[in-house]
């Protein structure tokens, strides 16, 4: 017996290496299905939200309509920021080249700085919508109607 106890400590670590790679303590970065209140793995990308009658989805707070028809238009924006290149940093989103992100506050009443919220779009013209309502820390996509 004495001759499999270092062959059952090297099984019990394999077993507990195992179970730990599968379950992590540090959760991995998560965008939001659109469809659902949970989080998904950043590997899987965002659904798109199906828009009640071919409006906007409920999750998107009335102002987003407001930068919704400014970036349509164009802007005058009313923060420097709007329009910029996203970076993409977090990885959250599909991998694209630099330049294809682009950001755009969504007013929050009652703050007198940009808050949190923010519609990012892809494609020149925009031809996919996210919404962030915590910074970058996870995204919902959408659809605009056309």
């Amino acid at each position: 017996m004495r001759s499999f106890r270092p062959l059952l400590v090297l099984a019990v670590v394999a077993i507990a290496a195992l179970l730990w790679n599968r379950h992590p303590t540090t959760p991995a970065p998560t965008v939001a299905p659109s469809s659902q209140a949970a989080v998904a793995p950043s590997a899987h990308p965002p659904r798109n939200e199906s828009a009640p009658a071919g409006g906007l989805p409920s999750f998107l707070p009335p102002e987003a309509r407001d930068t919704l028809a400014l970036i349509a238009r164009g802007g005058p924006f009313p923060n420097r920021q709007d329009g910029t290149v996203f970076g993409n940093r977090e990885g959250l989103l599909p991998a694209q080249p630099r330049g294809y992100y682009h950001e755009y506050t969504v007013d929050t009443p009652g703050l007198d700085n940009r808050g949190a919220r923010r519609i990012i779009t892809g494609g020149n013209p925009p031809v996919v919508y996210y919404y962030t309502d915590d910074h970058y820390r996870s995204f919902r996509a959408f659809k605009v109607p056309q």
